[in-house]
């Protein structure tokens, strides 16, 4: 069995982290203090931690005609749920960096791909794949 992963993570505003992470996106909320939230994130647990000064890394890298925000984190999901979160997203008016799409079409790791940000500036990738063996193809 995959065991979770955890990963720590700055933000600016816990509030609109808290609206974003359980409202947005729905991820079950966890313990928190005056300064961190857990989220439970499709299994996994994340940390937001409170830095009033957190500001984005804006380094991009090309990845199949798209410039990828780097650093970025996120879960493959399954499609439809892939789908339902990209549906979600769009409802709640929050913009892509990068729309959803289904990118190296008819390669080894075709995938289901989409980028957002958090209300911190942190990029999020959520991407899902037809055929989970393609996840590490070469």
């Amino acid at each position: 069995m995959l065991r979770p992963f955890h990963l720590a993570f700055p933000v600016h505003d816990l509030d609109a982290t808290r609206a974003f992470y359980g409202g947005t996106l729905g991820c079950p909320e966890g313990r928190s203090s005056d300064s961190w939230i857990d989220f439970d994130l499709f299994g996994h647990q994340i940390v937001a931690h409170l830095d009033p000064a957190a500001k984005p890394v804006a380094v991009e890298n090309a990845v199949d005609g798209h410039d990828v925000p780097v650093p970025h984190f996120g879960v493959v999901l399954a499609m439809p749920d892939w789908q339902a979160l990209a549906d979600r997203v769009k409802a709640a008016g929050i913009p892509f960096g990068i729309e959803p799409h289904v990118r190296f079409v008819g390669q080894p790791g075709e995938q289901a791909t989409m980028f957002f940000r958090d209300p911190s500036g942190n990029a999020l990738e959520f991407k899902a794949f037809a055929d989970d063996s393609m996840l590490f193809a070469t």
